[in-house]
Formats: C-alpha cells, structure tokens, sequence
C-alpha cells in the first residue's frame, strides 16, 4: 500500500508517478538555470542591436556604429542601459540573483540538513548575494534603491529553499541521480510558509517573463542613447563644425562618435558633454 503524502510542503516518502516525472523535469530546469536563463540569453541577443537600431535609425547606421564601436565595445550598449535605468537596473539584478542560486540550489549547493550549522549555511548564503546586489545598486541609483533591490532578491530566494529543504525538489548530482520521487527531509514548514514559497515560485515567474522583457525593450525604444552625446569639431573635407555625436570611443585626444547631424561615423575633437541623452522620441509617441 502507497504511503500518504506529507501534504502542502510534499514531505510524503513517496509520490506517485506523475510527480516522479514533474520532480525529474524541474530539478533539470533548476540545473540548467531556469526560465530565467533562457530569457537572459534571448535579451542580450536582442536588446543591444534593438536599441541599436531605434536610435540610429537601423539599416547601413546600425553596421556602421557597431564597426565604430569595435567588437570589445558592444557591451557598453546593455551596460550604459542599465546604469542609466534605475527600475531596469534593479529588477535585473533581482532575476540575476535568483537564477544564480537556483541554479547552485539544483547542485547541492543548498545544506539541507537542520541544526544551528545548517541554519548559519543557509542564511550565509541566502544573503550574502542580494547584500551584494544590493550594495551595487545602492551606489548606482541610492540608498533606497539598492535596499529594495536586496530586499526583494533575498525574499525571492526563500521559495526555492523552502522546496528543497522539505524535498519537494532534489538536487542533481554529477556521479548519478537519486530516484525521482520527493523524499522525507524531516522539515515541516509552517502553511504560511509553503503558501509564500508557491507565490514566490509565481512572483519570480512574472519578473523574469513579464516585467523584465518589458522593461528592456521600453528601455530600448525609449530614444534616449545608451552612453554621453557629445559637441565636437568635425571637420568635413575642408570645412569645420560643431556636431552633435554619440560617442562610441576614445582617440588619443578626441572621440569617436556617431554623428547625429551628418549620420555618420566621424572623429571629433575639442569635445564637450551634452546635458541631454534624448535623440528622437520614444517608440509609443513616434
């Protein structure tokens, strides 16, 4: 005769068949990353070359400015995304930090045992990594910033404890797997608990499908440039102006740049920074 379940926290010795299976494809998600690395992969492909492309105008612009920009510089177009979006910034951060725990969570990386060494473990690593996000984001955007960043990381790593603490989710070893079914862990969180841990599971699901593609590509259509507009003097054949440019590298003493007036690459010199970033206007009012 099969053995009851455990209840909400999935405690039970032994599952059915079905949760055999369910355990098995979601300890292999949690190894690979989770959604959340599949949508990280598929954003730093196509938010650089979107923003790229709405601000310059896309076609022969967009090949030019990444010529310009040379290959070691194509991260600057995400980094200077991010830096100069504080909302964008921090929910990235909170998904970053998810992803990575849960993919240590799913290499045993989580003590899963009790007692007070267990516990010190656990909250040391709980913490230590959205103490850091935090720290990062504090000193980009603020104080209260980098406090709500920590804070929301942190909390979103307790589902994924939870579940492996009460066996619901097994970790995945390289010498060989454990059988599929959930088993007893000896841990019985409270019902309050195994509710947050569900929501969580719902919350981070969002933030990472939902909030966080969005939020690039806002930012991407935005019209704003992802690093400093500069004035400079051009000098176009035999003549001399000051031009507008996005400045995509240093030279010795000037810049090179994406030219806003002639629209396209040009060296610039005796430069100075424009107050504004704003190239067109946002995608939604164009």
């Amino acid at each position: 005769m099969r053995k009851a379940d455990g209840g909400p926290g999935g405690t039970g010795p032994e599952a059915e068949p079905g949760d055999h299976a369910e355990q098995e494809r979601i300890r292999e998600t949690d190894r690979k990353g989770g959604p959340g690395h599949t949508v990280l992969v598929a954003l730093a492909l196509a938010v650089p070359v979107t923003k790229l492309a709405y601000t310059v105008g896309g076609g022969d612009a967009v090949r030019d400015v990444l010529v310009g920009m040379e290959p070691a510089n194509w991260p600057d177009i995400v980094i200077g995304m991010l830096i100069t979006d504080p909302l964008l910034g921090s929910v990235l951060a909170v998904v970053v930090s998810r992803v990575v725990f849960a993919l240590f969570a799913a290499r045993g990386a989580v003590p899963l045992g009790g007692g007070r060494v267990g516990a010190l473990r656990r909250a040391a690593l709980t913490v230590v990594n959205p103490v850091a996000m935090g720290v990062i984001d504090a000193c980009f955007f603020g104080p209260w910033w980098g406090l709500g960043t920590g804070l929301a990381a942190f909390a979103l790593r307790q589902g994924v404890v939870v579940e492996y603490r009460t066996g619901r989710r097994r970790p995945h070893h390289r010498h060989g797997r454990e059988p599929g079914a959930r088993h007893n862990t000896g841990y019985r969180p409270p019902a309050w608990l195994v509710r947050a841990a569900g929501f969580e599971q719902w919350a981070s699901l969002l933030l990472t499908v939902v909030a966080l593609p969005v939020l690039f590509f806002v930012s991407a259509l935005d019209g704003q440039s992802w690093t400093s507009i500069v004035e400079c003097r051009v000098t176009r054949g035999t003549e001399t102006g000051n031009d507008r440019l996005i400045e995509l590298g240093r030279k010795g003493n000037g810049v090179v740049g994406w030219n806003l007036d002639t629209e396209q690459v040009s060296n610039g010199v005796g430069c100075t920074s424009d107050e504004s970033r704003f190239v067109r206007e946002p995608w939604w009012r164009s």
